[in-house]
């Protein structure tokens, strides 16, 4: 994790400065004023976030200088392949945004389509009482 930590701190040393300069140049424009220090702020934010999780977890593969590819291998993570739900999400997510430049009443439309794909998504590999 300390790849992402400093990739993430040095962030902050990035906006906050540039952030600065933005406002003496361009004589206190609101937004710009305001919104590149607070992305410094996020940014600083996610970079504590994974400095404290690199404390809590042993070293990865990625962090050793002289590691191997085959270190890596195995299990990432559990994933459905043949999942159907992401592009219910994808569909329910442009209708939601179309919503928004055509008529307010088609967002309602696509966040119902969403509401459904993302409970399906959840129980998909639901064993218990919702299975399907």
């Amino acid at each position: 994790m300390k790849l992402e930590t400093k990739l993430f701190l040095y962030g902050v040393l990035f906006f906050v400065p540039v952030g600065l300069i933005y406002a003496w140049w361009s004589g206190g424009e609101a937004v710009g004023t305001v919104g590149i220090p607070l992305v410094g702020g996020l940014v600083g934010m996610i970079g504590a976030y994974f400095a404290l999780l690199g404390r809590r977890i042993d070293e990865r593969p990625e962090d050793d200088p002289n590691g191997q590819i085959e270190q890596g291998a195995g299990d990432q993570g559990v994933y459905s392949p043949w999942s159907w739900w992401p592009l219910v999400l994808g569909v329910a997510a442009a209708i939601a945004f179309a919503g928004l430049a055509i008529d307010f009443w088609l967002v309602g439309i696509g966040v119902a389509l969403g509401v459904i794909g993302l409970v399906g998504w959840v129980f998909e590999f639901s064993r218990g009482q919702h299975a399907h």
